[in-house]
This record gives structure tokens, sequence and C-alpha cells, in this order.
């Protein structure tokens, strides 16, 4: 049985969108929310309850769904309406392919220290915040935060634009994760470790440790999903 959003998610973005309600605007509200895991995979987006919730046009959030489809976030089925998308393995292993390419290439490329790791810094608070209280969901937001942080670092708008698509494909594999403490937790560790290096300004260390981390949480997800997907086979079999 497929599962509608709950607009209510969406009501308190709709000040984000001022008096000039855009299209692109649009996209980036239901990008972001769906990068913070309210909107999970399979979910179905109703026009008009999406539509109220943030007050604007249907012809509006009509070019906001095809821009996100076009992302790979959303898929429109025929006589059924826009669901946010199921992702396969393979589309788990081509993210972290792009995520070592962008995220190792930046710090390889860091310019002459210091750095401005105030972001990074506080994606870190934020992630211990989030363990303390126990609220893993934000936790693996904050974990999301870290790396789009990281990425920051090399002062360039369309990597960093590709950096926010790349993960909020991301945040639907998370959704996976049986047991999101066991998998967020640790990384939370290791960013602080990379954050390390980066004050030290070793970027060589960073870089290992980032390719390291990023190496290893492929193959735990990728594990997850494909027997999450297994699973659901199955029961679909039943």
């Amino acid at each position: 049985m497929t599962a509608e959003v709950d607009p209510s998610v969406l009501v308190g973005d709709r000040a984000l969108l001022g008096r000039s309600s855009t299209a692109d605007r649009v996209t980036d509200i239901l990008r972001a929310r769906i990068a913070e895991g309210y909107l999970p995979p399979g979910s179905k987006l109703s026009e008009d309850a999406v539509g109220r919730a943030l007050g604007i046009s249907r012809n509006t959030l009509r070019e906001a769904f095809r821009l996100l489809t076009h992302e790979g976030l959303l898929v429109h089925e025929l006589n059924r309406g826009v669901f946010v998308r199921m992702l396969t393995v393979q589309d788990v292993t081509d993210i972290y392919q792009v995520r070592r390419l962008i995220e190792c290439a930046a710090v390889r490329s860091l310019g002459v220290p210091p750095y401005d790791l105030s972001q990074a810094e506080g994606a870190v608070a934020e992630g211990e915040k989030a363990a303390e209280e126990g609220s893993w969901l934000a936790l693996g937001t904050a974990n999301i935060h870290f790396h789009h942080a990281v990425v920051a670092l090399a002062h360039s708008k369309r990597l960093d634009e590709l950096m926010r698509r790349v993960l909020a494909e991301l945040r639907l594999v998370f959704h996976a994760m049986d047991n999101p403490r066991s998998f967020h937790e640790p990384y939370l560790a290791r960013n602080r470790e990379i954050l390390s290096a980066l004050k030290a300004a070793d970027r060589v260390k960073a870089e290992l440790l980032l390719a390291s981390y990023l190496d290893d949480a492929e193959k735990q997800l990728v594990q997850q999903y494909s027997e999450s997907m297994a699973g659901d086979e199955g029961g679909s079999r039943r």
C-alpha cells in the first residue's frame, strides 16, 4: 500500500517562498525535505495537498515536479500520480562513485590554510546534539550537512548544486536501514576525524580518511539495500 506524503511537513515552508513563489524555489524546498528524510521513497505527492500546504498554483507545482523528476528524485506514473523515487542498488553504487569524485577532489584541491571550517564544525555539533537526543533521522541529516560542507570548501556554485542533488538521492537510500543508529552513529566519529585533519591542514590524511569512509559506507548500504529490496520482492510474491 502506497502512503501519501503528509503535507503538514511543508506548511512551515510557505514563508520561505515570500511573494515570488517560483518553481525553482519550490524545487529547492521539496529537494531539501527529501534530503532531510521527511519525504520517504515510494510516497505519493498529492498535487492538491502539497499545493495547499505551500500556497502555490498547480502550474508552479507541476514545474517543480518536472524539475525533480529530471533530477531523479521523483517519478511520474501514468494515471497514478507523482511519487518519491525508489532507488536501485546500481543507483547506490553510482552515488558513491560521484561522491568520491567530488568530495575527495574538493579536499585534494584545497588552497593555502587556514580553511573556513565553520560549516563543517556546525554540522559535527549538530550531529553530536542529535546523537545525545537519540534522534537518528536528525543525525543522518547532520551527516549530510557535514559532507555538503566539505564540498563547499571548493567555493564552486556548480559543485555545491550538484552535491545537493546527490545527497538528496542518498537520503532515499538511508530509509532502507533497519537500524539507523547503528549505521549513522559510528560515522559521526569519523566526521570528527576528517574535521581534525582539515583543522591541521593535513589534506592527504583528510582525503584518505574520507575515501575510507566512503568505501565503508557504500559497502554497508549496498548490502543493506540489497537485502531490503530482496525482502520487498519476496513479500510481493507472497
